[in-house]
């Protein structure tokens, strides 16, 4: 292999010695749990493989060391702009990202698309990409919980609920464990599934997630409910948070009785179909109040519902405090 000729997988770029580096950019509040899954497959992988054919780096805006939303912080990162340009970067982030957003940040990763090789998110690093117009018209995920506000905020990106994404030369991941399943892909792009099923054994871990493996546990097995009438008026539900649907049409959908409907949720739940869905929409606004930079009137509008005033009496019955108190207390 020529030094000038890096070798590629249909994702990752190797450095110039054939090793494939992962770069991993730490923003403050970063989810430790999805850098540390990334990580200990690609140390398995070499321990596996007696070779170095994986390393990684933590870079950080100023090379300080980054403190994680656990509370805890690894050794010093590499300042960004004092290492040789990633050819493999994934920006890590969790809580609040858009507060540790800057100018200096964005040119740099710009620079870095114009140089090609693999740019990617853990958990809600696509809100920093988003930012610098790099994800525009692109497929990419995150964790479910910031998906809502993210699509809000980035309209014009194509937000899926995958494990993670690979778009050509962008690679999104939804952050937590999920991060292992999408390194533990690549592990098995370089070395063969039969690879990856052995970093699986060190990890005790039962198997590959597939990508398209959903991100929450489905309704059945959260809720412990099985009857399928129910388990589809609760997807359709998720499914239409900013155009309710009313309990008749529902109902239709399901080729049901309103009242068989509302028998089935007093059975389950206790309480009406109504209720249950406007809880479900209050909850959705909560995300949106601590994920997102939307306006409490664009929440309210984004949840259902046709005035601020509603939003917020609903949402003060169901936490105790109106939404713009709840907004000034995480801010």
């Amino acid at each position: 292999m020529g030094s000038d000729s890096p070798i590629a997988l249909s994702t990752l770029v190797a450095d110039d010695d054939g090793v494939f580096t992962l770069s991993f950019l730490l923003l403050p509040e970063y989810a430790m749990v999805s850098l540390l899954s990334a990580i200990e497959p690609l140390r398995i992988a070499n321990r596996l493989l007696e070779k170095e054919v994986f390393r990684w780096q933590c870079l950080s805006d100023g090379g300080e060391v980054v403190t994680a939303s656990n509370g805890m912080a690894l050794q010093p990162s590499h300042h960004f702009q004092q290492v040789s340009a990633p050819r493999n970067l994934f920006v890590n982030a969790s809580f609040h990202p858009e507060r540790h957003i800057n100018e200096r940040t964005i040119q740099w990763l710009r620079t870095l698309q114009h140089q090609g090789g693999i740019i990617g998110a853990l958990d809600t690093g696509c809100y920093l990409l988003a930012k610098a117009r790099l994800l525009d018209h692109r497929k990419v995920t995150l964790h479910w919980e910031a998906l809502p506000s993210f699509q809000e905020r980035y309209p014009q990106i194509e937000v899926t609920h995958e494990l993670f994404e690979i778009d050509g030369n962008y690679i999104t991941c939804a952050g937590g464990t999920a991060a292992s399943d999408m390194v533990l892909y690549l592990i098995a792009e370089y070395g063969g599934s039969d690879l990856a099923k052995l970093v699986c054994d060190q990890l005790i871990k039962n198997g590959m997630r597939n990508r398209s493996d959903n991100q929450k546990m489905d309704w059945m097995k959260r809720m412990n409910i099985h009857h399928p009438k129910v388990l589809k008026a609760l997807k359709l539900m998720s499914e239409n948070i900013e155009n309710p649907l009313t309990t008749k049409e529902i109902s239709i959908l399901l080729c049901i009785s309103s009242r068989q409907l509302e028998r089935l949720f007093m059975q389950y739940f206790k309480c009406t179909p109504a209720a249950y869905y406007l809880g479900l929409r209050v909850e959705h606004g909560k995300h949106l109040l601590s994920d997102s930079s939307l306006s409490v009137t664009e929440i309210a509008l984004a949840t259902g519902f046709s005035s601020t005033a509603h939003f917020s009496c609903r949402y003060k019955e169901r936490y105790g405090m109106t939404a713009s108190k709840y907004r000034s207390m995480i801010k």
